[in-house]
């Protein structure tokens, strides 16, 4: 369970990253919109799954020091 935790975090938090990064990109480059969705929008679902991903390594983390 303690592994399983870790890999999602890790998972989420990668997605999160390459979520603020197109958003990033595309903003830099000029646009407001991608895929129907405002870059803002993005860039914050970005950062939520950032969030998400670090609260579940720590969640894992903690219960395996925990035992």
């Amino acid at each position: 369970m303690d592994r399983l935790l870790v890999v999602a975090g890790r998972a989420l938090g990668i997605i999160g990253l390459l979520i603020c990064l197109a958003a990033g990109l595309y903003r830099l480059a000029g646009h407001y919109h991608l895929g129907g969705f405002q870059l803002v929008t993005l860039l914050q679902a970005g950062v939520a799954g950032l969030v998400g991903g670090s609260f579940l390594i720590l969640w894992g983390l903690s219960a395996k020091s925990g035992a």
